[in-house]
């Protein structure tokens, strides 16, 4: 019973849609999930080990500033790295501060690793979730995909990552 004649034509666009696989559909959902996560400061924090996490400390506690943007896109790129088993470009990155070139300051070295972790252990952590059938092409697609929406999203100050 179509009614008006619209709700036919509405259903059958959406079952001529081709259908989206399933893992296709899990990196736009984590991404979409980390992106948000992202946009709060701190991001969710499930376990911080308090020997290792103590460095972290100035930048969780209550009302500390949110890294600048610049901050969260190396982040983005070590974690890469570090998907990517390229362990001579992160340490040549982290022993030279390249961060530095792009204008960041010395002391956003534990704002980067704190970031960088927290994205490599969401990401190992759905690998290890879905019995490692999610590959690491895949959690890098979740990273691409993460970034593309954090850049894109509008903060509180109205603007995307830059």
């Amino acid at each position: 019973m179509e009614g008006n004649g619209h709700q036919g034509s509405r259903w059958e666009r959406v079952l001529e849609q081709k259908p989206i696989p399933l893992l296709d559909h899990l990196v736009e959902e984590v991404a979409r999930l980390l992106a948000a996560d992202l946009l709060e400061w701190p991001p969710p924090i499930q376990d911080l080990d308090p020997i290792s996490g103590a460095q972290f400390a100035p930048l969780l506690e209550p009302g500390a500033p949110r890294p600048d943007d610049r901050a969260y896109h190396e982040a983005f790129r070590l974690t890469r790295w570090e998907l990517e088993h390229d362990l001579l470009a992160y340490d040549d990155y982290m022993k030279n501060r390249r961060w530095m070139e792009i204008g960041l300051p010395a002391e956003s070295r534990p704002a980067l690793l704190f970031l960088s972790r927290w994205l490599y252990e969401q990401l190992s952590g759905l690998a290890e979730a879905t019995g490692n059938r999610v590959k690491r092409h895949h959690l890098q697609q979740v990273l691409d995909r993460t970034e593309a929406l954090l850049r894109a999203r509008p903060r509180d100050s109205g603007e995307g990552m830059r």
